[in-house]
């Protein structure tokens, strides 16, 4: 079987650990995590591969895309050593593209993300500007059939009534809440473990490009349209 498809062994792995998530029940399957991993970083690389045919990528690797899976427990409730997933982050080239892509892989809790979640207080300013001044535009993209049946609703932390300097009677008033601006789309189990599943992540991900590529020429200009340097 390709490295690309991630094998059931890879899924039992993580279900066992959420079972035992101890630094002795680790130690004694530090082969299985090892050959799970590698099977992970297989998948990465091939999902980097396909979406740098409608993107470009910057992250070099898929080993550089995976997150740890060592809990930093220094400062969090939550003492157990382990992260019991897989998951991986993709950023996209150059400053003249905005936006990153992100995929949460556990039994039970399949997701990918894709967006801005925690923009600057300067994006976040020239997003609210362009909302202001553009809403039906953003309203148009977001409501288009390829975003709606992937994504549903755009989600994403929110504001409890509408930012300073802006009031709840505003036409756009329902992006103005955003602080944060994200996409998700749910998987299967059985859809994680199919060959091929790194290509229906990539398509998945192509789908939210209208408004990626939007959002890039928002946030790479000034409020007039001039291009900020």
């Amino acid at each position: 079987m390709s490295q690309s498809t991630i094998q059931p062994s890879t899924f039992q792995f993580l279900t066992d650990l959420a079972a035992n998530n101890n630094r002795d029940w680790f130690a004694l399957h530090k082969d299985w995590y090892q050959a799970s991993l590698d099977n992970m970083v297989g998948f990465a690389d091939a999902l980097l591969a396909e979406m740098n045919k409608h993107d470009l990528i910057e992250t070099p690797s898929g080993k550089k895309a995976l997150f740890r899976i060592y809990n930093d427990v220094r400062f969090s409730k939550d003492k157990s050593p382990y992260n019991a997933r897989f998951a991986m982050s993709f950023r996209r080239a150059t400053i003249e593209r905005r936006g990153g892509y992100y995929l949460n892989l556990k039994p039970g809790s399949n997701f990918l993300a894709c967006g801005f979640f925690n923009p600057n207080p300067d994006d976040l300013r020239r997003i609210r500007f362009d909302i202001e001044d553009n809403y039906e535009d953003w309203h148009k993209i977001l409501r288009s059939k390829v975003i709606k049946s992937t994504y549903g609703d755009m989600q994403g932390n929110t504001v409890a009534t509408a930012p300073r300097g802006y009031t709840v009677d505003h036409p756009g008033i329902d992006l103005l809440r955003h602080k944060s601006f994200v996409f998700r789309h749910s998987f299967t189990d059985d859809e994680v473990l199919a060959s091929g599943f790194h290509k229906s992540v990539s398509q998945t991900f192509k789908t939210i490009r209208p408004w990626l590529d939007y959002m890039s020429e928002v946030l790479t200009t000034d409020r007039n349209g001039e291009l900020l340097v």
